[in-house]
C-alpha cells in the first residue's frame, strides 16, 4: 500500500539527502511494513513543485510510553 503524506520543505530536503531516514506519525492510518510512503513537500497550504519522495517503511515503533512516544503515534523507519 503507499500512503501519500504531506511533509514540510526543510524535512523533505533532509530525507531526501538522507539525514533523516524516519517519520514521526499520527498512527491514523494502517501503516505496515513494506508499506510506502509517499512524501510530497508542503508549506503555507500547497503542494510545492518539487518530486515527491518514495520511500519503503522497515521498522514500525508503536505503544513506547515509557520512553516518550505519545499513544496514537508510530515512528515509521524506512
Amino acid at each position: 500500500m503507499t500512503h501519500e503524506l504531506k511533509i514540510l520543505p526543510e524535512y523533505y530536503e533532509e530525507v531526501k539527502c538522507g539525514n533523516k531516514n524516519f517519520e514521526l506519525r499520527k498512527n491514523d492510518r494502517d501503516y505496515m511494513v513494506h508499506d510506502t510512503l509517499r512524501l510530497r513537500a508542503w508549506k503555507d497550504g500547497q503542494y510545492l513543485d518539487k518530486p515527491p519522495l518514495e520511500r519503503v517503511i522497515s521498522y514500525i515503533l508503536m505503544d513506547c510510553k515509557e520512553y516518550g512516544l505519545m499513544d496514537g503515534y508510530v515512528i515509521l523507519g524506512f
